[in-house]
């Protein structure tokens, strides 16, 4: 017996660590470019990095362990069903009752797991992960400060940088511009040629050379101050961190004791909140011991679905749970049931069904059959690529698309299996993702009840979004687990008896890989960009915002075409005008103020087609001389031949644009002096992105190949590595492109092309 209960205990134990790691890297996945992009800022410690890194786990491991231990348990037993193990071992007097004793061992460490980190370390780690994304905030305060864009972030200034670099080790800017905003109507202009920058945690500090400081009152201009330096010392402030809003506080930080405090409130609807977070963090964990129950009666029982009927198993069940769980807590939330009537029901709920299951199974075995039933319709949906035409009276005849040559029947088999568990996948995922997004929404959804057609609606619209960062990862996983399997039960072995090659044998594959990755650029360059506008709607309902806008009124600095910056604070694009404007006219090379100008109105004329300037003057420099000043009341200027849609730009994400938009937005923000470093490397990884769905499925060929013979399960681990080592590779070369320490078409086509060549020679070096 108890060779018996470590042959089961590893079998699901495998499976559910395997599970558990993939949902947790899905996760994982959306935080990961941010922290590479710390470690290439050089903007926190390498400690803080991994911090970080660590502090984020305990949220998705709350969701991930109860589905780690359903995927254990119906795959690991759905294998044994498979292949005729549970017979056997029914055969020898094994009942029902022993596969619960042995697999409630594996469900009770998992349970006790999940609920230290429910309890203890999940409220831990959030609020260390508040405190150190506070103290990150300000102590990258000098690696925010972007050239070629005026940064407006910083406490009382407003600071423009030509280039930046560095020399022996520290930051140095080029051509500095620096606004003093303290004192309205009084802005401070200091320009300089040269600044060597240092930081702290909340401030950085400039060391400037060769400049000038410029000092007026634009309601007394005759007053004017210019004063020249070789050196002088600065200080930029940074902004404080924003403070999480007071409803938003609290829950997910608080610890489980202070938690049961809160929950004694003499104020019943601030009680209730607090005792419904409270039962969340046992009921979640539980589901471990309820998922066991129901589990066991449904692996032992689909026999005829092996592990494909596991995947959809696990899928359907996790879906129902969470589904449940969360209509129990809205209804707790809103006072139709008690606290913990609703918080427990879903584990209620389950454990009624899967006692019943588990009593029915030894009378009436339950065949699903799901992975058959799936095949079935499968080969429905193309039997028409095989129907006989009515004339006919012999052997079926095929349709041919290219040649006699392709398709084969060989190919429809390969194909019948790959798209098979890539629909499996693909749904894995997708369902984790949302389940995972809805969660992070419960609090919103309870408190501001946005109402279900709105979180349907956003669910809808963000799923496209997620089904286009999987995919890749799903079809690397579906090619290992394919030919993996294909290899393990020789059927690659017959094909190369009969004279097809490897290369011939994935040929079906790749073409469907090819397809996906055009697919995956049709879908971004047409649909995409729309459900990304919706969901960010749909997302700021939920969450209480107001509608944001695209369009910035509070922008005031704009650089102009012909080497002038504007400054105003006001601007009615409607009516194209502008209140209180100033404009610095410079030269290039030496960063020098050449001319100022100052007016309390500015229209455009169409009739002249030129800016009318109201009430203001303009004064003239010559070096660090004043060469001219003059009032006006009404003055035309012809090196200010701006349109008025120059200063109408959008702030858009580079997600709500397609390529061609995109194109033109960073043409757009370029000619108003704004950082599109970041905005050409999202330009380039929509093409890059799309195709590494193919180098995807060439690198998985030759390690399926090679670790076929130890089944799917070492395809899934070796997936997982190969996807963790895509998106680190990726995320750091994103992140270096995104301060220009490499150029935007080499950070975004750097991963593709290294694992396109790895992939490439690896085939070329394998027997086919």
């Amino acid at each position: 017996m108890r060779i018996l209960t470590r042959y089961i205990l590893k079998e699901v134990l495998s499976h559910g660590l395997i599970g558990t790691a993939v949902f947790t890297f899905v996760i994982f996945m959306r935080d990961l470019s941010r922290i590479l992009e710390l470690v290439v800022r050089n903007s926190a410690s390498v400690p803080s990095v991994a911090q970080l890194f660590f502090l984020i786990l305990p949220a998705a491991f709350s969701v991930t362990i109860p589905m780690g231990v359903l995927v254990g348990i119906l795959i690991g037993l759905s294998r044994l069903a498979a292949d005729s193990e549970v017979t056997a071992m029914r055969a020898a007097g094994v009942g029902t009752v022993t596969f619960l004793k042995i697999t409630a061992i594996f469900g009770i460490v998992a349970w006790i797991l999940a609920l230290v980190n429910n309890a203890a370390i999940a409220p831990r780690s959030a609020a260390a992960l508040a405190s150190l994304t506070n103290s990150m905030a300000s102590s990258q305060a000098a690696f925010e400060v972007q050239p070629r864009v005026f940064n407006e972030d910083l406490k009382n200034s407003v600071v423009y940088v030509q280039d930046a670099g560095s020399a022996s080790g520290a930051a140095v800017w080029k051509n500095i511009f620096r606004a003093d905003t303290a004192t309205p109507g009084a802005v401070k202009i200091t320009v300089a040629q040269l600044a060597v920058v240092s930081g702290d945690k909340d401030s950085i500090r400039l060391h400037l050379m060769n400049g000038e400081l410029h000092e007026v009152n634009v309601t007394a201009p005759d007053q004017y101050t210019i004063q020249t330096f070789g050196e002088m010392e600065t200080v930029l402030t940074a902004p404080p961190p924003q403070k999480p809003a007071q409803d938003l506080a609290p829950v997910t930080q608080l610890s489980t004791r202070e938690l049961l405090n809160l929950a004694h409130s003499p104020k019943k609807d601030i009680a209730r909140y607090y005792w419904i977070e409270f039962n969340r963090r046992f009921a979640l964990p539980s589901a471990c011991l309820v998922l066991v129950l129901i589990g066991i009666p449904l692996g032992l029982s689909s026999k005829k679905g092996g592990k494909g009927a596991g995947f959809v198993l696990t899928i359907v069940l996790v879906f129902i749970y969470y589904f449940i769980s969360l209509t129990g807590q809205s209804l707790a939330r809103s006072g139709k049931l008690p606290a913990v009537v609703g918080v427990w029901m879903a584990n209620f709920v389950f454990a009624v069904i899967g006692t019943f299951l588990l009593w029915r199974v030894d009378r009436m075995p339950i065949e699903l059959g799901l992975g058959q039933m799936a095949s079935e319709q499968f080969k429905r949906l193309t039997a028409w690529r095989f129907r006989k035409q009515p004339q006919e009276v012999g052997a079926p005849t095929r349709q041919r698309f290219f040649s006699q040559r392709f398709p084969l029947i060989l190919d429809d088999y390969v194909l019948r299996n790959f798209l098979g568990n890539l629909a499996i996948i693909l749904l894995s995922f997708e369902a984790l993702l949302l389940i995972f997004t809805l969660f992070e929404l419960l609090s919103d959804i309870l408190k501001n009840k946005p109402g279900w057609l709105a979180c349907g609606s956003y669910l809808l619209n963000v799923a496209p979004s997620m089904l286009y960062q999987v995919t890749p990862l799903a079809v690397l996983l579906a090619v290992l687990v394919t030919l993996g399997l294909m290899q393990k039960t020789n059927e690659l072995t017959a094909m190369k008896a009969t004279g097809i090659s490897i290369y011939r044998a994935i040929i079906p594959v790749m073409v469907i890989a090819a397809f996906l990755a055009c697919g995956l650029f049709m879908l971004e360059q047409y649909y995409l960009p729309t459900a990304n506008k919706r969901q960010e709607t749909l997302r700021n309902s939920i969450k209480g915002r107001p509608p944001q806008t695209y369009l910035r009124p509070d922008r005031k600095w704009i650089l102009g075409q012909n080497n002038s910056i504007y400054y105003y604070e006001f601007h009615d694009p409607d009516r194209d005008q502008f209140g209180s404007i100033s404009v610095f006219e410079y030269d290039p090379k030496t960063f020098q103020i050449t001319k100022r100008i100052y007016a309390t109105r500015a229209r455009w004329d169409t009739v002249l087609q030129q800016w009318a300037f109201t009430r203001g003057w303009v004064r003239s420099f010559r070096g660090s001389a004043i060469e001219d000043f003059r009032r006006f009341d009404v003055a035309t200027f012809a090196e200010l031949n701006e349109q008025p849609g120059y200063f109408k730009k959008e702030v858009r994400q580079s997600s709500e644009m397609n390529y061609d938009e995109l194109q033109g937005y960073i043409r757009d923000l370029q000619q108003s002096g704004f950082d599109v470093v970041r905005l050409r490397v999202q330009l380039h990884k929509k093409l890059a992105y799309p195709l590494i769905t193919l180098v995807m499925a060439v690198l998985a060929v030759p390690f399926a190949l090679s670790a076929g013979r130890s089944g799917a399960l070492t395809g899934i681990t070796i997936a997982l590595l190969i996807a963790v080592g895509y998106y680190v590779i990726s995320g750091l070369f994103e992140a270096m492109g995104n301060v220009s320490q490499l150029p935007p078409s080499v950070a975004a086509w750097s991963p593709d092309v290294i694992f396109a060549l790895t992939g490439a020679y690896m085939i070329l070096k394998t027997p086919s």
